[in-house]
């Protein structure tokens, strides 16, 4: 079968390339129709990061998949053509509490395995397997847009998250402010959206893709500052999901009395900013504020997301995907995209469609 494949921190080794079918006894088989392209591939193809499997110097991208199962054990919930996506993380092998009790996105000791970030082989490849508590089912309707099941996780834990530093006391929250109008800052404005907030989104473009999506969501879009949008918004909210040092440090001093941040986006480093900390502490203490950080999902996330993307309007959905390209043409997904690009796809099934 065919696969996208890298070698661990080795820059321009990308390649599609035939590997051996994959062995999983009692796992279900997965016929594999896409995978969605993330920030983390980008820092694996450019040699930053990633871990082979051991023994081996290769490794087969993707984390955010989609397929269709091929076959599966006869005592299993899942039947063939079912559409599903397969959980990233895996828990440790000690296991730590956390692992021991399904929360394994909270390792406590670092020892997970990641599927086509860390030691495990991911999903860009024709077929996958994957043992039945690792797999979730997404609504047939959805089709290509199926895709979107993992970085939609990612957000649903993050309201999780929110939800229970809010429980600490009255909690009603009207306002939230998104920072960053990538796959992650949308869909999180799309939950909020469900959730019956009043939603804004702050990005540095002033036009094109990105402003009329979040309009069309019902949301409110901003292209200027994070002091000048949380003194008109004042958000009860603030997730951020640019990782930007200084747009992170404003969203913390930005939202009103009780305030939550949460943070999803991952910082780059080596880059020094001038702080205020005794200001800032100052406001975090005598605001009652919290800053949260968020990142990974277990399988209750991945539940949550599959339920959002279910309840959400396809068009709308749809206007995500911005670049859909074959498994042949799949290492050009790195490529410099375009400003106004939102989330590429690589179609393992050139037949799956949205």
């Amino acid at each position: 079968m065919r696969a996208l494949t890298v070698r661990p921190k080795s820059a321009g080794t990308i390649r599609v390339e035939d590997v051996p079918d994959p062995v999983g006894d009692g796992e279900v088989v997965v016929h594999g129709l896409a995978v969605g392209v993330c920030g983390t591939d980008q820092e694996i193809v450019r040699g930053d990061y990633g871990w082979s499997p051991p023994g081996r110097d290769r490794l087969v991208l993707g984390h955010e998949s989609l397929g269709r199962v091929e076959s599966a054990p006869p005592d299993s919930s899942f039947s063939p053509g079912d559409l599903v996506v397969g959980v990233v993380r895996r828990p440790d092998p000690v296991p730590c509490g956390a692992c021991a009790r399904g929360e394994w996105d909270m390792c406590r000791n670092g020892e997970y395995v990641e599927r086509g970030i860390k030691q495990v082989d991911g999903y860009a490849s024709e077929t996958w397997t994957v043992p039945e508590e690792f797999l979730v089912a997404v609504d047939p309707g959805l089709g290509l847009l199926g895709v979107l099941t993992e970085p939609t996780s990612v957000v649903a834990k993050a309201w999780e998250q929110v939800d229970r530093v809010g429980g600490r006391a009255w909690f009603e929250p009207e306002r939230v402010l998104v920072t960053g109008a990538g796959p992650i800052g949308l869909l999180a404005a799309m939950i909020g959206v469900q959730r019956g907030l009043d939603v804004h989104v702050l990005d540095r473009v002033t036009d094109g893709v990105k402003p009329e999506i979040v309009r069309d969501l019902g949301a409110t879009y901003h292209h200027g500052s994070v002091a000048d949008v949380a003194a008109q918004a004042r958000p009860d909210v603030v997730i951020e999901a640019t990782g930007a040092g200084r747009l992170v440090l404003d969203a913390m001093d930005g939202t009103g009395s009780y305030g939550i941040v949460c943070l999803t986006g991952v910082s780059p480093t080596g880059h020094t900013l001038r702080l205020d900390a005794g200001g800032l502490n100052r406001e975090l203490v005598l605001e009652n504020d919290a800053v949260v950080g968020s990142v990974n999902a277990n399988l209750r996330h991945y539940r949550a997301a599959a339920d959002a993307l279910a309840a959400a309007d396809r068009s709308w959905l749809r206007r995500l995907v911005t670049t859909v390209l074959p498994l042949d043409r799949a290492t050009s997904a790195f490529d410099e995209p375009p400003q106004d690009d939102v989330k590429v796809v690589i179609a393992l099934d050139e037949e799956i469609t949205a």
